[in-house]
């Protein structure tokens, strides 16, 4: 056998055809193991296995509780971010008053607002006094009485005094008490004492009952009250009770001049006697010129308590309250800071001032007076005084 000739060989072969490419792809550089006897390369669709009732009931479980997971996560979201933004907002809010405060509080401090203790002392001419000028009663036991023999001043209006002279920045030794009739309180005028000179007073201290009339008259303002009392009588001890003023119609009986408790007895029918001091309408009693004294039951309860077998007191049963109050004249400022010593003396638990001179003076003479009222023993009620407190101080004292 020789060699096989070429061109036999190519014969003896079934001829192959030539590969070919798919439609629209025509002219494209197939990977070099792609060849025409492969096919399209597509992946053979495998049909899914069937799916039975309970894979389907589990997976719509799962979803249910997916989706409720993500519903409950979005409510909670929504409930903290609306607290968070109600406590973001009041947050703000409280920012914005506090700051609206200070602003509104700063402004009166420095800009408006009422005066401040030291304008007040200021305007009142309080720093340029060297001495307290006073006008008192001297012949009341118990309320404001002036010892002849030692010149000593006792009684409640004395300490009350003592007690507004203290706060206004006065030593005892800078007071000074000047007596004076009923009839001058409304002037501000007193006298000397053992003499006649005049003198003008700062102040009066001296049972002035705070009423309308009295408030409209020039040269009077009142203070806060500072004692509540009532009208009673007083009469020789042999002399019949008296229980009302209808005991007194046609009898004669002192009161002081200027009194309130003169339209009373007028009312009643009594005549009436007016005197200037409360001594001298005694001094008519023991002489049996009149049948009794009627005025403040706190000035009548001295009486009695000094000459407890000389005198009788009578309470008369009525209803108005004589009420006290301090007369500065015609010194606004000067009455805000007498209120100011009120009203710390009242508000103030540690201050007891005024409750000792309650004590010292009317509570040692509620046995000789019996079941007949002197004065409240509890200091009357005391607005605050309109006065601007700056951060350092303390209005209470």
């Amino acid at each position: 056998m020789g060699d096989r000739d070429t061109d036999d060989d190519e014969a003896a072969w079934p001829a192959q055809p030539a590969p070919t490419e798919p439609a629209g792809v025509r002219g494209l550089r197939w990977p070099r193991q792609w060849s025409g006897d492969l096919g399209w390369g597509l992946r053979r669709r495998v049909e899914p296995a069937p799916v039975t009732v309970e894979e389907i009931a589990s997976r719509d479980i799962a979803e249910q509780e997916v989706l409720e997971e993500v519903i409950s996560e979005i409510e909670h979201r929504s409930i903290v971010d609306g607290e968070y933004r109600f406590k973001a907002w009041r947050l703000a809010g409280l920012g914005l008053l506090i700051v609206l405060t200070l602003a509104v509080t700063l402004g009166r401090l420095l800009v408006g607002g009422p005066p401040s203790v030291a304008e007040l002392r200021a305007q009142a001419g309080v720093d340029d006094w060297t001495e307290l000028a006073i006008g008192v009663k001297d012949d009341q036991f118990g309320t404001a009485y002036r010892d002849p023999a030692t010149g000593v001043w006792s009684g409640f209006d004395i300490d009350i005094a003592y007690m507004i002279a203290e706060d206004l920045g006065f030593r005892r030794d800078d007071v000074r008490f000047y007596g004076l009739e009923s009839e001058d309180r409304a002037r501000m005028q007193a006298t000397e004492p053992g003499g006649d000179k005049r003198v003008p007073v700062q102040l009066v201290i001296a049972s002035y009952s705070i009423t309308p009339a009295r408030e409209a008259m020039a040269g009077v303002t009142f203070s806060q009250g500072y004692l509540d009392t009532e009208q009673s009588v007083a009469t020789l001890t042999e002399h019949a009770p008296v229980s009302a003023l209808e005991d007194l119609a046609g009898k004669e009986v002192c009161t002081l001049s200027t009194a309130t408790s003169q339209s009373a007895l007028v009312n009643f029918k009594a005549v009436v006697v007016q005197k200037n001091r409360v001594r001298e309408c005694f001094e008519l009693l023991d002489a049996g010129e009149v049948e009794a004294v009627s005025t403040d039951a706190a000035i009548l309860a001295g009486y009695k308590h000094r000459f407890p077998d000389k005198y009788a007191h009578w309470d008369l049963g009525l209803d108005a309250t004589e009420r006290w109050g301090v007369n500065v004249g015609e010194n606004p400022a000067l009455k805000t800071l007498v209120d100011l010593t009120l009203y710390r003396s009242y508000i103030d638990p540690q201050d007891g001032r005024w409750e000792e001179a309650w004590q010292d003076n009317f509570q040692v003479e509620l046995k000789e007076n019996g079941t007949t009222p002197i004065a409240i023993a509890e200091q009357p009620r005391v607005e605050r005084p309109d006065v601007r407190q700056l951060p350092w101080e303390n209005l209470l004292g």
